[in-house]
């Protein structure tokens, strides 16, 4: 059977609207405020949205107690918050996942695809380098988010 396959193009405002095409956020918050508040707030497009769960990201930072109506800690199409206490257990495990990814080492990923009413494959090119540099600012978002005692607001 053939298969159509599409590689997400960010640019490409039809692409953007696909169920499939997912982006991020990332917000500075206190639990312990009356009321809810952003401090600060970090994007995830749809590029490193994508990395962020192909290399095992997401997943491994699951071994930190995010707190979720789910309860299904930091997973895609939620939202959970992590306690000032674990930020520094993030970056760790942050620099755990990245150690491995060679940033010269462009990758085409399956985001998913459909069977009607045409087969379609939903593709995504993964540039590391491009990613690594998103981590980077992560890593010193997360850094200023614990030294200014606030928590951290993932909105997947």
């Amino acid at each position: 059977m053939n298969v159509q396959h599409i590689l997400i193009n960010d640019s490409n405002p039809e692409h953007r609207e696909l169920s499939i095409y997912r982006t991020g956020k990332v917000n500075r918050v206190r639990l312990q405020d009356t009321t809810y508040t952003t401090y600060h707030s970090i994007e995830m497009d749809g590029h490193n949205y994508a990395a962020f769960f192909h290399y095992g990201i997401a997943e491994a930072l699951n071994k930190l107690p995010f707190l979720s109506e789910s309860s299904n800690g930091l997973d895609s199409w939620d939202e959970a918050f992590l306690h000032n206490s674990g930020l520094e257990s993030m970056n760790r495990i942050i620099d755990e996942c990245t150690a491995t990814i060679n940033p010269e080492k462009k990758e085409i990923i399956l985001l998913g695809w459909h069977d009607q009413p045409v087969r379609v494959a939903y593709l995504r090119e993964i540039d590391p380098a491009r990613f690594l540099a998103f981590i980077t600012t992560l890593k010193q978002f997360v850094e200023e988010s614990e030294s200014q005692g606030c928590d951290l607001e993932f909105i997947l």
